[in-house]
């Protein structure tokens, strides 16, 4: 199994800013946008064979039993969220190591992918 985890960057810096701005617009734009996103990362995933494990929030996480192409997925979840938006992946061959990995994809920077098999090289 291959597990791939995907998580929105700083999208509780912008949901914070709209409430410190007591903004209700841009609460309802980053809702809508950050929802749109995630469904269309979810219908990617599930177009490549991933049965999608979790969607909700900035997140989703899907499995395949198939080896999953990283640098294609990501290329492909990068164009989704265009510039409004940015995502860090996690991949392994677990949940947990999709984990694992997602962490550190964020921790070195945000906006990129980590597989958890390459960790450590």
């Amino acid at each position: 199994m291959n597990y791939i985890t995907i998580d929105g960057d700083d999208i509780g810096q912008k949901i914070t800013s709209a409430y410190l701005n007591n903004n209700v617009h841009e609460l309802i734009r980053v809702n809508d946008l950050v929802q749109e996103k995630t469904k269309q990362i979810a219908t990617f995933l599930k177009s490549q064979g991933c049965e999608i494990i979790f969607c909700a929030a900035d997140g989703v996480a899907g499995v395949s039993v198939s080896e999953i192409n990283t640098e294609y997925f990501y290329s492909k979840i990068k164009l989704i969220a265009e510039d409004k938006l940015s995502f860090s992946v996690g991949v392994g061959e677990t949940l947990r190591d999709a984990y694992v990995a997602l962490l550190s994809a964020k921790s070195a920077g945000k906006a990129q992918l980590q597989n958890f098999k390459n960790m450590g090289q």
